[in-house]
């Protein structure tokens, strides 16, 4: 396979077919450049005929039969059954080959741990998953470590060559909000003194990206969800902690210090003498529900599974998805002065009955607002859940790799 140079930042993925056409150049010295060109023009469209990728990407068709040689040559692309029963000679649709290109996608959270592989049609193949009460750095990596081994040992040897490397997605404070977490403060501290990225890198050798979790999470949905065709908007996610990302015109917003669409430290009120207003995250949290199974004797485990809609939990979750919406929606309101967003997407690491919940509440409380003067957004459930993070880590590599358009790269790295 052909080796692409490792840029330094993850490109962003088209927001759907009429936000993004992949132009092609028919310039000398644009081989590399077409080539993800035409792999991007089949990732959004799915399997096509040479002559409609020529049309496509604006390359000629003598272009595009050449790249598709190499491609394939390379193992990237498939050709499939021909296409019969029109006018003319059969089309060969062309599509991206599984087994073209791999990646890993890692997500570290405060309550659980996610390893997936990711191939080069965007598929989950593999998934690897463990809770704790607090991510202790040793037994993570160990289990990072033991689980990309595990991972390289189920391909055969000459796919292990094709893992484009792990990507990795962590809150950016491991060791903050230690007293609403319950957390000894020498505990969380222990992240403080390590870098992520470097330490995988050194116990798998392959190389590693990091993202900041709900910025993975957020570049999941734009890729792969309801960002396809949402050009911006506010993305909202409900886990351990809620926190959440901006999209403008098909673009993850960073913001000078990474931190656009940090919601989680919204605050819910107004400031007074007697002391700072509460934050989003504290009432809007997975973790406040926990909270009320834990007063109730309950297994605070079920925050994040099915359980959550079901006797004897489900009386405490309705009391947490009043208040959670409650909040939300004034963080939604108050973003549509702000931002103007065509839409808003809340995921979460909750069930999904959990979630239709919330976005029915999110409604209601949307709806006692005065909107004069101010255009309201739909509200969307997010399409991924909580494999966000961890599928958002896996395409930082694997698009880093083969995406075309070097103007829309956006640097992740913390």
């Amino acid at each position: 396979m052909q080796e692409y140079p490792r840029p330094a930042a993850l490109p962003q993925e088209a927001s759907g077919a009429d936000n993004l056409r992949p132009r092609g150049s028919n310039q000398t010295g644009m081989r590399q450049f077409n080539e993800r060109v035409v792999l991007q023009a089949i990732r959004l469209h799915g399997s096509l005929p040479k002559a409609d990728l020529a049309r496509l990407t604006t390359l000629s068709t003598q272009t595009v039969a050449l790249i598709i040689a190499r491609l394939h040559d390379d193992g990237l692309v498939m050709k499939l059954e021909p296409l019969r029963g029109k006018i003319g000679q059969p089309s060969v649709p062309i599509a991206l080959r599984p087994d073209g290109a791999f990646s890993i996608g890692v997500k570290i959270g405060r309550r659980s741990l996610d390893v997936l592989l990711l191939d080069f049609a965007n598929t989950v193949r593999m998934r690897y998953s463990q809770t704790y009460s607090f991510p202790e750095p040793e037994t993570v990596f160990l289990a990072i470590a033991e689980q990309v081994r595990a991972i390289q040992a189920t391909l055969a040897p000459p796919l292990r060559s094709r893992i484009l490397g792990i990507g990795v997605a962590a809150p950016l404070s491991l060791d903050s909000w230690q007293e609403l977490m319950g957390v000894a403060p020498g505990q969380g501290g222990s992240w403080q003194r390590l870098d992520i990225a470097r330490r995988i890198e050194a116990d798998t050798g392959l190389p590693v990206m990091f993202a900041k979790d709900t910025a993975a999470a957020c570049v999941a949905e734009l890729v792969a969800g309801r960002g396809r065709s949402i050009k911006s908007f506010l993305y909202l996610f409900v886990d351990t902690f809620i926190g959440g990302g901006l999209v403008i015109d098909s673009n993850l917003y960073a913001g000078l210090h990474g931190n656009a669409g940090a919601i989680g430290s919204l605050p819910v009120g107004l400031a007074a003498a007697g002391g700072a207003p509460a934050q989003l995250l504290s009432v809007a949290s997975l973790l406040g529900l926990e909270h009320l199974y834990q007063a109730a004797g309950l297994d605070p485990a079920a925050a994040y599974d099915e359980r959550a809609t079901q006797a004897p939990w489900a009386e405490h979750s309705a009391r947490w998805v009043g208040q959670a919406a409650g909040a939300i929606a004034m963080v939604v309101t108050n973003a549509s002065c702000m931002l103007d967003p065509e839409g808003v997407i809340v995921d979460g690491s909750c069930s999904r009955a959990l979630l239709d919940q919330l976005m029915a509440a999110i409604t209601a409380a949307l709806d006692r607002y005065n909107w004069e003067g101010v255009q309201r957004p739909p509200v969307h459930a997010g399409t991924i859940g909580s494999d966000a993070r961890a599928l958002g880590g896996a395409l930082l590599p694997l698009y880093a790799h083969f995406a075309p358009d070097p103007e829309l790269f956006l640097k992740l790295e913390a």
